[in-house]
């Protein structure tokens, strides 16, 4: 028979190490602190690091180490400094959450530039790829971690407004890429997986919610409301934790019931 596991337990990131890209605001923030709360240690990285000392702040108050970091995810340079200033500090990396980047909004496609374009696969694809790489690399020398991406709902229906091409393609290539690198890193004890949230309240959506759009945003979720940003929480830490131990490769959907239609 199998010693009995506790549940609870199965949560508990007391002594793991995380890193949350994107982690000063909205639900990077989110996610942060929920990983603090169950008691990991958390750096936290933002391009204006100000927002992120906030956060690193709050984790501070919790008790656990917490680091801000100032970084643009889409520049190699950056990506491998963060690295070596998060295990200089904590030691190692035990958790990744990839969770900068950008508003979805953009012009209608005949009217995206190369330069907007490649803005926003920057911003959100290439800095996962980045960031995957180089934490990757830590991981498979610990034969263990965790690795959470921020793909959408967006990178599997078209949204409401239609003119986000640019956002759609990088939030979709990130969900196969959560796949992919979760069938190439199994063997080292690292699971990948993918957060694909609906519509949240947070600084990014906050101009839309403001909007004769939100109306509409409410109309077609089952649940008859947006996202509050603290229910992302449990599911990352599902996702961060042995809780989840035999989940790789999965995109889990928090959405209110939106993709149901």
């Amino acid at each position: 028979m199998e010693n009995a596991v506790n549940v609870l337990s199965m949560f508990d990131l007391t002594g793991e190490k995380a890193i949350v890209t994107g982690g000063g605001q909205g639900l990077g923030r989110e996610m942060a602190l929920a990983l603090a709360e169950a008691g990991a240690d958390v750096a936290v990285v933002q391009r204006r690091v100000e927002i992120a000392e906030k956060t690193a702040e709050e984790i501070r108050k919790l008790g656990r180490d917490s680091i801000a970091l100032q970084v643009d995810v889409s520049r190699s340079a950056d990506v491998q400094q963060m690295v070596g200033t998060v295990k200089e500090r904590f030691g190692k990396i035990d958790i990744l959450i990839n969770s900068a980047g950008i508003s979805g909004k953009s012009p209608a496609f005949l009217d995206v530039t190369e330069e907007q374009w490649d803005t926003m696969l920057n911003a959100h694809l290439k800095g996962t790829v980045l960031c995957s790489q180089a934490v990757g690399r830590e991981m498979i020398r610990e034969k263990k971690g965790s690795i959470i991406n921020m793909s959408s709902i967006s990178g599997f229906i078209v949204n409401r407004p239609q003119d986000q091409a640019s956002y759609n393609t990088a939030k979709a290539a990130i969900a196969h890429l959560t796949k992919s690198l979760a069938m190439e890193w199994v063997r080292y004890n690292i699971r990948v997986n993918a957060i694909a949230p609906g519509y949240f309240r947070t600084p990014m959506t906050a101009a839309s919610l403001a909007s004769e759009r939100a109306e509409k945003w409410r109309e077609l979720t089952p649940m008859g409301r947006v996202g509050e940003p603290h229910e992302i929480k449990g599911l990352a830490l599902l996702l961060a934790s042995n809780a989840s131990s035999y989940i790789t490769g999965s995109v889990i959907f928090i959405d209110g019931g939106y993709t149901c239609w």
